[in-house]
């Protein structure tokens, strides 16, 4: 049997690999029992080694703080771009979609003007940074929501700006999240924009997940959906191998940009 010390550094291995680990797996692959490596991940939680959480461990705290777009903007630039790429080539003629705020999601509105596409697209959005990039093509057709001006993310909220969505169907909703956990599903910081977000699934045929591989494992405060209600995740190739694993099991489409 391993000791304390063994038991520990395997823990933390496994942390540093995936990025989380599951008690119960822990403790069947140790031929333990739930109740020792519940207290292991206590004693390295008390040593700020990892966190835990229902059930799970974690290297971080998951939980995020709300940003500012400028600030967003500037993590992991590069990915959001390669993300932005391949998710444009999901659009078709004459499509109907809608698209959130976010870092990502801007960068995939850069991607369709600086493309020059002929395609014709109607784009659906709260965002205000999307609509006056989107409204200077002649082919694209810009539905910007109404309602209260959220000034760190530049975007619309409140019972207004979901009122139109009642008389439109998309084909696929482009969203931006601060955060993809097994447990909680998508996530983002505020409570408003996530109700939003959850009404535009509701008004969408397609949820297509833009997020950065540091999404993965992180919760925002508002919840949007389960991940369950998610078609396809398009992320860079950073994503851990157990999380890409877990989306794919769960019959989600990934595409590693």
């Amino acid at each position: 049997m391993l000791s304390i010390a063994e038991r520990h550094k395997y823990i933390l291995d496994k942390l540093n690999e995936y990025g989380f680990i599951r008690i119960t797996d822990v403790a069947e692959e140790l031929g333990v029992t739930k109740v020792t490596i519940r207290n292991d991940v206590k004693i390295l939680e008390s040593k700020g080694l990892l966190y835990k959480v229902h059930g799970s461990a974690r290297l971080a705290n998951p939980h995020i703080a709300d940003r500012d777009l400028m600030t967003k903007s500037l993590l992991n630039r590069e990915a959001k771009e390669r993300i932005a790429a391949r998710a444009a080539e999901l659009l078709c003629d004459n499509d109907s979609i809608m698209i959130s705020a976010g870092s990502t999601t801007y960068a995939l509105a850069e991607v369709i003007r600086n493309s020059k596409t002929e395609q014709a697209i109607n784009v659906v959005t709260p965002f205000l940074k999307v609509s006056a990039l989107l409204n200077e093509m002649e082919n694209v057709s810009v539905e910007q929501l109404g309602g209260r001006v959220y000034k760190k993310s530049f975007s619309t909220l409140g019972e207004n700006a979901s009122l139109a969505l009642k008389y439109m169907v998309c084909s696929k909703f482009f969203v931006g999240v601060d955060g993809i956990d097994p447990e909680f599903g998508i996530t983002t910081s505020t409570i408003e924009e996530a109700q939003l977000s959850r009404k535009m699934i509701d008004a969408s045929s397609k949820t297509v997940v833009l997020a950065d591989s540091s999404k993965f494992g992180r919760r925002g405060f508002g919840h949007i959906a389960p991940l369950e209600e998610v078609d396809i995740i398009v992320t860079d190739d950073g994503i851990s191998k157990e999380m890409r694993e877990m989306v794919e099991s769960m019959g989600i489409e990934l595409i590693i940009a």
